[in-house]
């Protein structure tokens, strides 16, 4: 049973991992930012592999953040790091 809730959250994850890319792709933002807010979601892929659960609630933050639109101010707006 267990492992049928993992798989469940798996592909929730993978799901909205989807989402969150194809919404950072579509912003009109700087492109420093872009690639920030590209770079938290590699964070949070990688995490994935490690500890599912926290990875789901670090991508519900991060979709909340996208939402208000609150994106990383230190970010070049050149894209350089």
């Amino acid at each position: 049973m267990e492992r049928d809730g993992q798989l469940e959250l798996y592909g929730y994850v993978a799901d909205r991992l989807k989402v969150a890319h194809a919404r950072v792709r579509s912003l009109q933002v700087p492109e420093g930012v872009r690639m920030a807010l590209t770079r938290k979601l590699l964070v949070i892929t990688a995490a994935a592999k490690h500890d599912l659960a926290d990875a789901a609630r670090r991508l519900e933050w991060f979709m909340d953040d996208l939402d208000a639109g609150r994106f990383p101010e230190d970010a070049r707006a050149d894209g350089s790091p």
